[in-house]
């Protein structure tokens, strides 16, 4: 028996075979209704601006990413071997055309600046480049503040990118935009590798905050992080705590959206970070469906951002801390898996905006039909990214574009043979696997 067919058998073993098989059969029907439509790929090759009455934001881009040999693309999913810097410009177009909290991807490219999300400018930076550019950045801006954005998990670049140009001009704050990316294959299938991929960048988003702790051009600083984001957001808040002996007064506002991390450890990361810690803002919803499947997958233990406020212990807790919650359980919004809905309701955006002021669908990946199948059933998430949790999507895989990418990458990064009879490679970061890994599995050791 091939190696395929030998993972693919194991598969049998699952008591709900039987019902995912009878809901591809109802699921196929549909899907092929929608044909192969999927957004444009590498949408990040700059246009010119022709939309004079388009809103422009430019951000600073940090990211452990590995670099992109497509212009269109920048970066990848993979982990490259140290951090890299990057000044983009993102058009929005006029609110006539686009509701606040929406993403008006391009149907096709090029763009249109006038009608859809565009690039203006997208230009690698050295590390001493980044310095200059926040400089000038936070001398122009009106309280010398930054945003820093940490995306969430199935995030690809442009994703992120787009949905956080989308954030820093709904919440309308004059805060420096700096987008912090991590290594996100994109996939609802590489939850593992997600997750290693956080770990592996802490080290480098706590030097981001030593060096806007330190530079005398900040006077302030708000995090905004979602989803899985946060456990990466609150480790290096952490890191830095300990190795600080406190966190700088300058870091104001802490706000976690969606947050993907385990209760108990959160108890835990509040606690080293000491008593003098920033104001935290807790974005919960109780509908969460993605932290609902994240949950069986960590030991059936609450994830921080689906938790009943009202409910002991957590009352007490939140009020001992002074964080302050805001409950989206009642919010209706497009994500289907109800894990974006900060981003997505205008309420909330203009919330976050003023509480930036005040005090100093998060996520548009790609999730297709097949993906949304390994996150509701029963247990699959427990081996997305594995040959079995492929074999729950393959059949959607074939009518549905976005699962199809989603597979086809995770097939390959599973180094089996493709239907088309081609056999996927990993893609080295750096040839030296110790110099990789930052104190966590690195790639060589998947």
């Amino acid at each position: 028996m091939s190696t395929i067919s030998g993972r693919l058998a194991c598969t049998r073993s699952f008591s709900f075979a039987g019902s995912v098989q009878r809901l591809f059969l109802t699921s196929i029907l549909s899907v092929a209704l929608l044909g192969c439509a999927g957004r444009p790929k590498d949408v990040l090759l700059p246009v010119a601006d022709t939309s004079p009455t388009s809103s422009k934001v430019e951000m600073l881009v940090a990211t452990t990413r590995s670099r992109s040999s497509k212009p269109g693309e920048m970066f990848t999913g993979e982990r490259g071997p140290a951090p890299a810097f990057a000044d983009i410009t993102v058009s929005i177009p006029p609110s006539n055309v686009r509701k606040v909290g929406e993403v008006a991807w391009p149907k096709k490219l090029p763009p249109n600046p006038a009608t859809d999300f565009a690039v203006l400018k997208g230009e690698e930076l050295t590390l001493e480049g980044a310095k200059v550019w926040l400089s000038a950045s936070a001398r122009k801006s009106p309280d010398h503040s930054v945003l820093v954005f940490i995306h969430g998990f199935n995030n690809r670049f442009e994703d992120s990118v787009f949905r956080f140009a989308q954030i820093a001009n709904d919440a309308g704050t004059d805060s420096v935009p700096i987008l912090v990316t991590w290594p996100s294959r994109g996939s609802t299938f590489a939850y593992g590798y997600d997750r290693e991929s956080t770990n592996y960048t802490r080290n480098a988003l706590e030097t981001l905050f030593q060096y806007l702790a330190r530079d005398p051009g900040v006077k302030e600083v708000s995090v905004l992080a979602h989803s899985m984001g946060n456990w990466l957001a609150l480790e290096s808040l952490r890191q830095m705590a300990i190795r600080n002996g406190g966190l700088p007064p300058k870091f104001k506002n802490i706000m976690l959206a969606a947050p993907d991390v385990d209760v108990d450890v959160f108890r835990s990361q509040i606690a080293d970070m000491g008593k003098q810690h920033p104001k935290f803002t807790l974005f919960v919803s109780q509908d969460d469906r993605a932290l609902a499947v994240s949950r069986r997958v960590w030991g059936d233990v609450a994830r921080l951002g689906s938790i009943d406020p009202e409910q002991t212990p957590y009352k007490e807790e939140l009020a001992a801390n002074k964080i302050t919650v805001i409950d989206l359980t009642k919010v209706k919004s497009g994500d289907k898996l109800n894990h974006g809905k900060f981003a997505e309701s205008p309420e909330i955006v203009q919330l976050i905006g003023s509480r930036i002021s005040d005090g100093q669908a998060l996520t548009d990946s790609r999730v297709g039909f097949g993906d949304r199948i390994v996150a509701a059933t029963a247990g699959a998430a427990a081996v997305a990214g594995t040959a079995a949790g492929l074999a729950i999507a393959a059949p959607v895989a074939m009518v549905d574009q976005n699962t199809r990418d989603n597979y086809a990458n995770e097939v390959g990064a599973l180094g089996v043979t493709t239907p088309r009879g081609r056999t996927g490679q990993r893609s080295p970061i750096n040839n030296d696997c110790g110099a990789a890994n930052v104190g966590t599995r690195s790639v060589c050791d998947r």
